[in-house]
């Protein structure tokens, strides 16, 4: 699942200045397995109360100069909803508190220019669920910029965004969910580990680290599964929740961000009451 194109336009010039000047960055700190580089912490609550001083101006945002290129696009439907606007807005305006915080320690000009990309976009528009993607990169030096994952569920009948911390009436459940996530992505790291233009020494090294960083990434703890887009089924209600791994978590960055679909089945005996009946049954 890949942002739309609509960010990437806008900020195209300037991402063709740090492009150009890429080569011969240096490479960033290496990652521990399990280990994900922190990143802006997405809002979970709604303001208490959604009046004027709740009511924020999602505009797109672009900005270059010599030391920097920013690039934020908000699709225009979340602005309906001042409690999510407020969460979108909260999250750009704190990766844009990063890049700052990087510029201000700079002695002179980067080598390439700073970068943050961020692209809000629009997964589900319902009466009872508005879900939206964040995806982007803060690059401040090293080989790649950081990766920025997250995802808003909101729910308007109910004026709160659903978390990993109140969508389980049990801290049990995780247990179940991250029995289910873990074996999904086993699978897959065995199916690259099969790659068969590497030696069988390295093909059993990275799937060692694979399995490890999976272990420690999905270990049965909310703030592991914070990260999810709901699944629309054909009654309309939810058929289940894409679970959203960044870089990091459950792999090395060069497998990207990783998803796992965990069907309302699953979930469903161990929903928190408040939340049952998005599901289908």
């Amino acid at each position: 699942m890949k942002p739309d194109g609509k960010w990437m336009i806008a900020v195209a010039a300037g991402l063709a200045a740090v492009l150009a000047a890429g080569c011969g960055r240096e490479p960033p700190p290496a990652a521990t397995p399990g280990s994900v580089p922190e990143a802006p912490a997405a809002v979970t609550e709604a303001p208490a109360a959604a009046g004027a001083d709740a009511t924020v101006s999602l505009e797109d945002v672009i900005e270059q100069d010599p030391r920097y290129v920013i690039g934020i696009s908000y699709p225009p439907s979340a602005a309906s909803q001042p409690g999510l606007a407020r969460a979108l807005h909260d999250y750009a305006q704190a990766a844009r508190a990063d890049l700052q915080q990087a510029l201000d320690g700079l002695q002179a000009p980067p080598t390439a220019p700073y970068e943050l990309s961020l692209g809000f976009r629009s997964l589900l528009e319902t009466q009872e669920v508005i879900a939206v993607a964040a995806d982007g990169s803060l690059y401040t030096g090293g080989a790649h910029g950081q990766p920025l994952v997250a995802r808003f569920v909101w729910l308007p009948q109910r004026q709160e965004m659903l978390t990993s911390e109140r969508l389980l009436a049990t801290p049990a459940g995780w247990q179940q969910v991250a029995d289910y996530v873990g074996e999904q992505l086993g699978t897959a790291a065995h199916v690259r580990a099969a790659d068969e233009s590497l030696e069988p020494a390295d093909r059993q090294r990275l799937l060692a680290v694979a399995l490890k960083m999976i272990d420690e990434g999905t270990e049965p703890k909310p703030e592991n599964f914070s990260q999810f887009e709901p699944v629309k089924g054909a009654d309309g209600k939810l058929a289940g929740l894409h679970f959203v791994f960044p870089p990091y978590q459950v792999g090395p960055y060069a497998d990207g961000v990783q998803y796992v679909e965990v069907p309302a089945a699953v979930l469903l005996p161990y929903l928190a009451p408040d939340y049952r009946g998005l599901f289908s049954p």
